[in-house]
């Protein structure tokens, strides 16, 4: 059984590698690209105003990586400012990309690493406890269409305890084009079914599947869901594919080990 990582770049092609190594057969297939913002002044701004915050939240290692390549030449991270990541992997991002510019790794905060979600939620009982009276916290973050997607629900915890949030728009999500190896993998993916698994770790992906990706390729949606078998690795990713008519779910941890676990138990389901 062959596991299709649909992470954007360069992400995907890591995991991959990664799950490789394990023994397994997986393959990039990136859903979603990222670019940087078509207006960088905003980045630029809070590189400058770094001091002024108490903390900046960064939603994804993308985030992180664009807010880094636009950091100006001699702006450095003030030791009174944190940082905060939703899951292991984005505060490996920050941890490497920040210390050029002096961020230290006891300055990010983050969920355990065997938390059994990476999101908001997660990362809440750690932030919890810090003093948020009349603090400043801007989430780094990425958006479509040039508007910025904060985390509403997180941004809400923030204002109940007296704090100030903004949405710094990092880079841009789209779902890019895919290279005639990656159209002719799709295509023996979608065309074999019970062969494949498709690793889901955005709901964004999945729309851009159906919205984008598919009808580049001549498919026609509601045939491919009901038969596809997907690795889902938060419960509102499950809820999306299973709206759509996909049945085969399997929920997992966002992390290697977890989803390496989830194929081999897939794969044995399945003979």
């Amino acid at each position: 059984m062959q596991l299709i990582v649909t992470r954007p770049e360069p992400q995907a092609s890591a995991w991959a590698e990664a799950l490789r190594a394990q023994g397994l057969d997986a393959q990039a297939l990136p859903l979603i690209a990222i670019d940087g913002p078509a207006d960088p002044t905003p980045v630029i701004r809070t590189w400058h105003t770094l001091a002024d915050k108490r903390l900046l939240m960064f939603v994804s290692p993308a985030a992180v990586d664009w807010f880094f390549k636009l950091r100006p030449t001699a702006a450095n991270w003030p030791h009174h400012t944190l940082a905060a990541a939703p899951g292991p992997g984005t505060a490996r991002t920050l941890i490497a990309l920040g210390a050029p510019a002096g961020l230290q790794a006891e300055q990010v905060l983050s969920p355990h690493d065997q938390a059994e979600q990476f999101d908001s939620e997660a990362l809440w009982p750690v932030l919890a406890p810090l003093d948020w009276q009349a603090q400043t916290v801007a989430i780094i973050s990425g958006g479509d269409q040039q508007e910025a997607k904060g985390r509403a629900w997180l941004s809400q915890q923030w204002q109940g305890r007296g704090a100030r949030t903004e949405s710094v728009l990092t880079y841009q999500r789209t779902p890019g084009h895919w290279t005639p190896a990656q159209q002719s993998l799709a295509r023996q993916a979608l065309g074999d079914p019970d062969q494949h698994l498709w690793l889901f770790s955005s709901s964004q992906a999945i729309d851009h599947l159906l919205e984008h990706h598919l009808p580049e390729l001549g498919q026609v949606a509601p045939s491919v869901w009901s038969r596809m078998r997907v690795l889902s690795t938060h419960p509102k990713i499950a809820e999306r594919a299973r709206a759509l008519g996909v049945t085969r779910i399997t929920q997992t941890r966002p992390t290697l080990d977890a989803v390496a676990q989830a194929v081999v138990e897939a794969r044995r389901s399945s003979e």
